[in-house]
């Protein structure tokens, strides 16, 4: 990819069956388009993690589909990428599975909302009275 990838993550996407691969290089394009800020990192010692003054998102791919969990429950989804974790405290997520299409402008609009709440202090600080 660049040299804002990390060697972990590199080596995550590599075991991927090809179809899984092909969904977390998009995911991870998208992201790296949203700021030049982000970094990659490894968490739980393997998980791909996406942080820029906290965390932003980090892939997971399961058996049947990959998930983007995004670090923010406050973040608008006009576009309705948000599939999974409506009720979640803490984050919510986006199940991509092998044959779905990634709206990747509406992916980078949501991951920007994330990016300048973590600039602000987080969303748990901004979203208080």
């Amino acid at each position: 990819m660049t040299g804002r990838a990390h060697p972990g993550v590199d080596a995550y996407l590599a075991q991927l069956p090809a179809w899984q691969r092909s969904i977390c290089e998009q995911l991870r394009e998208a992201i790296w388009a949203t700021d030049p800020e982000i970094e990659e990192t490894i968490k739980r010692t393997v998980q791909p993690y996406f942080v820029l003054q906290g965390n932003v998102c980090a892939l997971l791919a399961t058996k049947d589909h990959v998930n983007l969990f995004l670090y923010d429950p406050t973040v608008t989804d006009p576009h309705g990428l948000i599939n999974q974790g409506h009720g979640n405290a803490t984050g919510r997520a986006i199940q991509v599975y092998e044959d779905d299409q990634i709206d990747r402008d509406a992916l980078i609009d949501l991951l920007s909302e994330i990016v300048a709440h973590n600039r602000q202090g987080g969303w748990r600080r901004i979203s208080r009275p």
